[in-house]
């Protein structure tokens, strides 16, 4: 692996850890720690205070600061390193633009109010919004990685994209239906499933907690399709470490969520069921442009090869 992959595969790391912080940031209900300021937290750039949302908000500012400086980095490094046109160069170049939108959401989200307590439609919305910005920023970032190391280029015209257009709809839907799911969870606990599902289908209900029961039955549609999808390719030597991913990702997801459904959505397993569907939307996308790979290189290498002339021959 060359040090451009390796600083590359790091940075996708730190950013799964940033992701997470700020999923804590939204369950614990510190969204509202540095007021409605932005960049600066209470007006001050530093706020020196005790209030634990206030530490909580800022260190979430801070690590997404740092997070913005290593993609501005990665995109130095493959502009310096890959020729023009370059597909590790258009991943990174990709990566920044969605970074710098995943910046703007979030400022957008505390400028306008659309945290702490706040049910509004305008706050479920921007937040679909952020959470599949922050997929495409980690597809995006993963590629990145992936292709640093492995010269080619996709077949698009493979049959395959169909299945793999519709699993990711599939996979951004499940994480939208996923981020009202937890904003529910969050704004409307429940000290019961019983209780959760009785507000859930009372009349009157707030739309957050009608939306919310989709997403275990997208969630479960999805999973089985991704494990159809996957699990065949686990035949193939160049595609059974990712497929095992895939479907070992999947089943441990749809597990985490049955326990997060009866547990009522703690805090820290709503970090877990995060931190491994993201997990699992890296593999999906590396297993995605692997296949197509694959799928071209095999294609090629099965031609047959025209026959030489006896007249060449002699």
């Amino acid at each position: 692996m060359s040090g451009f992959g390796r600083y590359a595969w790091a940075t996708l790391a730190y950013n799964f850890g940033v992701v997470v912080w700020g999923a804590f940031v939204r369950a614990t209900g510190s969204g509202a720690g540095c007021g409605e300021h932005w960049p600066t937290c209470n007006g001050e750039v530093v706020p020196r205070t005790e209030d634990v949302a206030t530490m909580i908000e800022f260190a979430h500012r801070l690590t997404s600061g740092v997070a913005l400086l290593l993609t501005v980095a990665l995109v130095a490094l493959a502009v310096r390193r890959f020729p023009g046109g370059h597909r590790v160069r258009r991943a990174a170049w990709a990566t920044l633009g969605f970074m710098l939108a995943e910046a703007a959401l979030g400022a957008g989200l505390v400028l306008f109010g659309l945290v702490d307590d706040n049910d509004s439609v305008a706050r479920a919305v921007v937040m679909c919004m952020h959470l599949i910005n922050t997929l495409f920023l980690m597809g995006f970032m993963a590629l990145t990685a992936w292709w640093a190391d492995r010269p080619g280029r996709l077949d698009l015209a493979h049959p395959t994209r169909a299945k793999l257009g519709v699993l990711t709809g599939g996979l951004l839907l499940v994480g939208m239906t996923g981020a009202i799911a937890a904003l529910g969870d969050t704004l409307f606990p429940s000290t019961s499933l019983a209780e959760g599902f009785k507000a859930d289908i009372a009349v009157g209900a707030h739309f957050l907690l009608r939306l919310r029961t989709l997403h275990p039955v997208f969630a479960l549609v999805v999973a089985f399709g991704l494990i159809a999808f996957a699990k065949p390719l686990r035949d193939d030597a160049s595609l059974r470490l990712l497929a095992t991913w895939v479907v070992g990702l999947t089943g441990l997801q749809v597990a985490i969520g049955f326990i997060n459904l009866g547990l009522l959505a703690p805090v820290y397993l709503q970090l877990i069921h995060l931190f491994v569907a993201d997990a699992l939307w890296v593999a999906f996308i590396l297993l995605g442009a692997h296949q197509l790979e694959a799928t071209r290189v095999e294609s090629l290498a099965r031609a047959p090869v025209p026959s030489t002339p006896a007249a060449v021959r002699t």
